[in-house]
């Protein structure tokens, strides 16, 4: 059983069609006046049929009142770190202290270079995650004194000017599947945000990857609390009867959830489909039960 006693989240994870940009927006909406916690949007600067994800987001908070948006995750190869810190520390001014930041360090290496972006291989993409992730980190930072010095291998600031400051303490959240990439989660990540059908094992991956982010975590002097546990679902359906995980009725989606929850430490379900309704149902229905269920079973 592993549970790192983080509040539950419960929100959608949108794709960001340029062709559908009304309903796009409008299932932000939907997810902020149902009451969920979180819309977050994909991000694939190099697909010609998506709306970009940095625009899509500020209008829809914007649009919104109380939800929290993320980029899930930011493509960091087509972001530079300096300026995706601001426009993050922007948005979170603006919404007010309603953005968190999904990142990842792009796995679509033709698409990146087709967009001009370096062609990175695996390894050289974990390093130089990490490396953005200091820098934006240092942008937020007001407090320091003096300018950003970051010298590399792949990003180089030399007195980059500190700020602006985010309202809240901004999470950044690591889309990551593979050893280093979880590793790295766990020594410098606020959050582990994979999806579900990219795991190799689907919920039997969870396991060995809380393991890997709790052992860097803790060789890094951090607690593994520290990382929250978060996950995409693309394939969720409510149905009448049951047929697998997120393809039932709303009583087999509280009891999947909850266990996920409990024995998983996953406190963050972030469901896909660009369906109103089942944001909707999420929210009324299945949402309400686990957290119950979860408090209940922590006391």
């Amino acid at each position: 059983m592993t549970d790192y006693g983080h509040n539950l989240l419960f929100g959608t994870f949108v794709t960001p069609s340029a062709q559908g940009a009304k309903d796009v927006v409008d299932l932000a909406v939907t997810a902020d006046r149902a009451g969920l916690d979180l819309v977050t949007f994909q991000d694939h600067p190099y697909q010609s049929s998506f709306l970009d994800t940095s625009t899509l987001l500020a209008y829809a908070a914007a649009r919104t009142e109380r939800i929290h948006l993320s980029s899930n995750v930011a493509n960091l190869p087509l972001r530079p770190p300096a300026v995706l810190a601001r426009a993050a520390a922007s948005l979170d001014i603006l919404s007010g202290g309603r953005f968190e930041l999904g990142i990842g360090a792009g796995g679509f290496r033709d698409a990146i270079a087709a967009m001009g972006g370096r062609r990175l291989t695996a390894a050289q993409g974990v390093d130089a995650l990490r490396e953005g992730i200091a820098i934006i980190r240092d942008i937020w930072d007001t407090d320091a004194r003096g300018g950003v010095f970051r010298d590399g291998e792949y990003y180089r600031v030399h007195g980059a000017k500190r700020g602006p400051k985010p309202v809240h303490d901004i999470a950044i959240w690591v889309g990551a599947y593979k050893p280093k990439m979880l590793a790295l989660t766990g020594a410098v990540g606020d959050g582990w945000l994979p999806t579900l059908e990219y795991l190799p094992d689907g919920p039997g991956s969870l396991p060995e990857a809380n393991d890997r982010i709790d052992q860097a975590a803790a060789a890094a002097g951090r607690s593994p609390a520290a990382v929250r546990r978060l996950v995409n679902f693309m394939r969720a359906e409510f149905t009448p009867e049951a047929q697998g995980l997120l393809n039932g009725p709303p009583e087999a989606w509280i009891e999947q959830l909850a266990d996920l929850a409990l024995s998983h430490g996953i406190s963050a379900f972030i469901i896909g489909g660009d369906n109103p309704a089942t944001a909707e149902r999420l929210a009324a229905e299945v949402a309400p039960a686990v957290r119950e269920i979860v408090q209940r079973e922590r006391k």
